[in-house]
């Protein structure tokens, strides 16, 4: 495997701890920073990688398919055998491709507001883009608990949709995640799977959180009240709670 497309795919943390590998991975407006109480909580136990998904560059040469592609190279440039794969969002759709493609190669795998089912994205334009108030509120629409919508992440949001390269990429790839429906497979995927999914999520509602569970083999699921699309940013403390009783789980005789 070349080592070149680790170039797409940027190592923006990883703890020093030499122990047992989680990798998370973003959705498709997030950022390295949604999963900063996770990396807080678990860096003292496991070894933390946050690959930076090249989500802006990516679609003319292969869409999902670059993705998933970009994750293989990165776990074997940084030599990680059999993670934890940690998704939100359509990053939980590239954890699940990846599982699907290699089902010995992930310990556990945990979804939280993952496409791969259904998903309520964006439209095929974004009127109005120069207006920083009307991107503000689209962001808040993900989002239950408006309070942990800070400046920082409408700003990275209202940054991206202000470069037409990056918007075409963004829709494209959002595209293609909503036409491609893998309950048809879910149940080839035998590793313990953990479901998270906040209960006033209006992009994937609960009940695709229920469908997951009811086609994935060994999936357990957890459902948070007064949390939206990302949990681990919403709901932190219960979010780090469900995780770390499912990894204790499965990791005691590690």
């Amino acid at each position: 495997m070349s080592a070149s497309p680790a170039r797409t795919l940027t190592a923006s943390y990883t703890s020093q701890t030499e122990t047992r590998n989680i990798v998370l991975l973003h959705g498709l407006f997030g950022s390295l920073s949604n999963w900063k109480s996770v990396k807080k909580e678990f860096s003292a136990e496991y070894k933390v990688h946050i690959p930076e998904l090249p989500l802006f560059d990516i679609y003319a040469t292969g869409g999902l398919d670059r993705l998933v592609s970009g994750l293989e190279d990165f776990i074997a440039i940084k030599r990680i055998e059999r993670p934890v794969l940690i998704g939100n969002s359509l990053g939980g759709h590239i954890a699940l491709l990846y599982t699907l493609k290699h089902p010995g190669g992930v310990s556990e795998l945990i979804l939280t507001g993952s496409s791969g089912l259904y998903e309520k994205t964006f439209s095929a334009s974004f009127p109005r883009i120069k207006d920083y108030r009307y991107i503000r509120n689209k962001v808040e629409e993900i989002f239950h608990r408006k309070e942990v919508v800070k400046r920082s992440v409408v700003d990275k949001v209202y940054s991206i949709v202000q470069s037409n390269t990056a918007v075409i990429s963004v829709l494209g790839t959002a595209k293609e995640a909503r036409r491609q429906n893998l309950s048809p497979h879910l149940d080839k995927i035998k590793v313990p799977v953990l479901l998270i999914w906040g209960l006033q999520d209006t992009v994937t509602p609960p009940s695709v959180a229920h469908e997951f569970y009811e086609r994935l083999p060994n999936a357990r699921l957890c459902l948070i009240n007064e949390c939206g699309h990302v949990p681990m940013m919403e709901q932190p403390e219960l979010f780090n709670k469900h995780l770390g009783d499912f990894l204790k789980k499965y990791h005691q005789a590690a």
